[in-house]
């Protein structure tokens, strides 16, 4: 069922040329359970309600897989370098592809966190791990050009304009307070709920 501010969510997302070209190269490369997601999907929300440009802060396109089959880092580079290989510079360079079957081998040293990261079952899975409800959106080209969204938490903080913690996460972990400062620096218009 589709809610109304899924059916705006996707009416944006479409609006944002970059993340659909993306999204189309992506599909074409039929990675196993992939999605975009974080800043690609989120900001163009942001950014359409406070008008701003579509792609006004996006760092980076954010794609995940999941493929359990084999997670060593050796396989994942192949698909990286896959991934890299299906774009022109300056999107190759902003292009960040992830094996989400891996994640949980190297998430807590990276990010210096402290909370558990069992492995994840699916790419959607890794939405729930994301510091602020408004950031666990993700979302897919299907083949018949309909975007399937994930969005566990729904869809009304981002619309909202409203960061809260993910109440599936450690409290203070995962570094809220640096994330959530850097988003309130590019969009001023952002509530912050502690």
């Amino acid at each position: 069922m589709t809610t109304n501010l899924e059916d705006r969510f996707i009416e944006i997302v479409r609006g944002v040329p970059t993340t659909m070209r993306v999204l189309e190269t992506v599909r074409a490369l039929d990675l196993p359970d992939w999605m975009v997601f974080s800043g690609a999907v989120y900001q163009p929300v942001w950014n359409h309600l406070t008008g701003r440009a579509p792609d006004y802060g996006i760092k980076d396109y954010d794609v995940a897989y999941h493929d359990d089959t084999d997670t060593s880092y050796e396989a994942e580079d192949v698909v990286i370098k896959r991934v890299a290989a299906a774009f022109e510079p300056p999107l190759r360079e902003l292009v960040e592809v992830r094996n989400q079957a891996r994640v949980h081998l190297w998430f807590n040293k990276k990010f210096g966190a402290d909370e558990p990261y069992p492995p994840l079952e699916n790419s959607a899975a890794a939405l729930k791990r994301f510091v602020a409800t408004a950031f666990c959106v993700g979302v897919r080209l299907e083949a018949d050009d309909r975007l399937s969204v994930w969005a566990p938490f729904g869809l009304e903080d981002l619309f909202a304009l409203r960061l809260r913690p993910n109440p599936l996460r450690i409290k203070g972990a995962g570094g809220w307070e640096r994330t959530t400062a850097s988003a309130k620096a590019r969009w001023p218009e952002i509530s912050i709920e502690p």
